[in-house]
């Protein structure tokens, strides 16, 4: 592949399966409220985002590959060893949340996997303390600003249609087309880029690439491989994020997604390595309650949210094992 050893063909391959369950995963975000407010069948929803999900990497640029690849870990830490032992905490924990349907955080599992590799290997001082703490802010703030943000665009679009017909859901049915290209092309530009950085790492570590770059050819390969996982998509946690919170209308629908798409591009536009499971989750809260606040059901989220505080130390867990087992062996 592209002149790569053996090692590294079979390690490129290994984070494209990554990056396969990450849109089979994430499929979820972006099309299960459209789904579940009947305003298009599955299969042509799949369709359409899995066509934005691979044309969002070559849209928005490459800044948070960028984030994952060079400003988590010293480069003396960036070894071949650390981005193979991170790549299996985050698969690990991905297959056990497609599993249960929980709407995991691929994001949360490679930082994860990461941060576990790279202590195991090389003590805490391979941390780059400042970029993680981007990266941790960025993940852990943008959820709430998502229910914030689900709540008040739900609170704008009610007094705007207030004294409307019932015909308005038409509307909004019609309208989710754009609104979930949009959030596809925005998930597309954030989550396939953290299997680019990945590679790009391993690139740079292996002296295949000389400086820290995104070569075009991973950013195709990372497109094709997260928009085939969209299309075939994880229909379990469809199911969760689309009926379990509450009974979703077209304008509940419509509010998600576009407070979603917004919040998730603008993160990808910065380099910010967001967890879109987490924002499209509570931007369907927000637009829940925005409607009405007790109609959500709440205790679904409680479950999801030990998820979220799991999945770093999980896959970091599983990563640093791998690591300790893989160390002198490539």
């Amino acid at each position: 592949m592209f002149g790569l050893s053996p090692a590294l063909t079979v390690f490129v391959a290994t984070a494209l399966i990554f990056d396969f369950f990450n849109g089979f995963n994430d499929s979820a975000n972006s099309v299960a409220t459209i789904i579940s407010s009947r305003a298009m069948a599955p299969r042509k929803a799949l369709l359409l985002s899995a066509l934005a999900h691979f044309s969002g990497p070559f849209l928005f640029g490459v800044a948070v590959a960028t984030t994952i690849g060079h400003e988590v870990l010293q480069d003396h830490a960036t070894t071949v060893a650390v981005a193979w032992a991170a790549l299996f905490g985050a698969i690990g924990w991905d297959i056990f949340a497609w599993l249960f349907g929980i709407p995991s955080s691929s994001s949360h599992a490679l930082i994860g996997g990461l941060l576990g590799a790279g202590i195991a290997g090389y003590g805490f001082d391979a941390v780059r303390v400042e970029g993680v703490t981007k990266v941790l802010l960025v993940l852990f703030t943008s959820p709430i600003i998502g229910l914030i943000g689900g709540f008040v665009v739900m609170k704008i679009l009610l007094f705007l249609t207030r004294g409307a017909s019932p015909r308005i859901n038409n509307f909004f049915k019609r309208a989710q087309a754009l609104t979930t290209t949009a959030l596809a092309l925005s998930h597309g530009a954030n989550d396939a880029q953290k299997t680019m950085g990945i590679i790009a790492l391993a690139l740079f570590a292996s002296h295949t690439i000389e400086t820290f770059y995104v070569p075009m050819w991973v950013v195709a390969a990372c497109a094709t491989s997260i928009a085939l996982g969209t299309a075939i998509g994880g229909w379990s946690i469809i199911k969760t994020l689309g009926g379990k919170f509450y009974k979703i209308r077209p304008l509940h629908a419509f509010t998600s997604q576009l407070a979603s798409a917004t919040i998730i591009l603008g993160a990808a536009l910065i380099g910010g390595p967001v967890s879109t499971s987490h924002i499209v989750s509570t931007t369907i809260l927000g637009a829940g309650a925005g409607d009405r606040v007790n109609k959500v059901r709440w205790g679904v989220m409680r479950h999801i949210v030990v998820a979220w505080f799991l999945t770093i130390p999980a896959s970091g867990v599983v990563a640093s094992i791998a690591y300790l087992f893989i160390r002198g062996r490539i």
